[in-house]
């Protein structure tokens, strides 16, 4: 199993040369960056300047944010220059979409797989595959001449990877996609009940098996060296779960363990504000399922146990790591076990 680090959430550029560094130097296998408060792809030039092998990816880059054409040459100057970068694609929810970004959204499913195949196009058509006839429902890419033309990809096309939750994103992703980024509010039930079928039904439609195609496993993560450290985390976690869980996106989570009405509760709570009582519904049954919940030493051994047969790479829901003994502890005993 690989294990992801990255720049977490909100981490400004001028920190990101030096987190790059120190985890590769660590013996983290990926470098992944987040469309939060920053750009996701900035970083991602700086990290592949000051390292050697550690691969570098979005996790997530917001897909309907952008058009296939500059998603499609951003990830191509990306790999170009670095030879390890990985496009990771996500839809965002409606109404970041059409109101943060002021760009249209219908049929995401459906765009998402469109987009893909325009992107694939486009490198297609700059690998000398011949011109650029794209023709979707959603995007049409026909123009392309020698002065736009950047050639092929002397690192070859970049990897596409897409991160979902609902059966239908989901089996896009195995049908037109190299990986899945698998959305931090799933349970291991939901993975092997819903995710796994449906990306190996989106496989075979493309007519290829599942080798070689790579998932990336939840990673909610609970843990301390002192009871004190651990309520802290899972009171930071209780809040995390609460807030995707009042999402109307992600109720089929919560309905796989007949726990739908909470998703109305928090919907409701969310709605007025109430952020610190919507973490309150969150109990140890709920917090246990949707999170590896321990000491340090334990925490390895039981990512292996929920995920290790049906994952390849993991990472964690924690923003900064570097200087933390109870995270060295579980990064190396998973490097053990792998």
């Amino acid at each position: 199993m690989k294990i992801d680090g990255g720049a977490g959430l909100g981490v400004p550029l001028t920190d990101v040369a030096t987190l790059a560094v120190e985890q590769e130097a660590a013996g983290y296998d990926g470098f992944w960056t987040a469309e939060t408060s920053h750009d996701p792809f900035l970083p991602l030039l700086l990290a592949a300047e000051h390292t050697a092998t550690i691969e570098l990816g979005t996790s997530i880059a917001v897909a309907f944010a952008r058009n296939p054409m500059t998603l499609a040459s951003t990830a191509y100057d990306l790999q170009a220059y670095s030879g390890r970068f990985v496009l990771g694609l996500g839809s965002q929810i409606k109404p970041h979409i059409t109101k943060r970004f002021s760009m249209e959204w219908s049929h995401p499913a459906a765009r998402m797989r469109e987009m893909i195949m325009a992107i694939r196009a486009i490198w297609d058509c700059w690998n000398g595959d011949g011109r650029l006839n794209f023709r979707g429902d959603f995007y049409t890419h026909t123009l392309m001449t020698p002065f736009f033309n950047p050639g092929p990809n002397p690192n070859g096309d970049p990897r596409i990877f897409v991160a979902g939750v609902g059966p239908l994103m989901t089996q896009i992703a195995g049908e037109v996609a190299d990986g899945f980024i698998c959305h931090s509010f799933t349970t291991e039930r939901f993975l092997r009940e819903v995710t796994l079928p449906a990306l190996t039904a989106g496989r075979a439609k493309a007519g290829k098996a599942m080798d070689g195609f790579e998932i990336s496993g939840p990673s909610f993560v609970v843990t301390g060296e002192t009871e004190a450290d651990l309520q802290r985390a899972a009171a930071s976690t209780r809040r995390q779960i609460a807030f995707y869980g009042s999402t109307p996106a992600y109720r089929p989570v919560l309905e796989l363990h007949g726990w739908g009405e909470m998703q109305d509760e928090l919907n409701r709570l969310s709605k007025q504000g109430r952020w610190d009582d919507m973490a309150g519904i969150i109990d140890d049954e709920v917090l246990n399922t949707f999170a590896v919940v321990g000491e340090p030493e334990t925490i390895a051994g039981e990512l292996n146990r929920r995920y290790g047969d049906c994952v390849q790479r993991i990472s964690f829901y924690d923003a900064d790591r570097r200087h933390d003994d109870r995270w060295r502890k579980v990064f190396a005993d998973l490097k053990s076990e792998t």
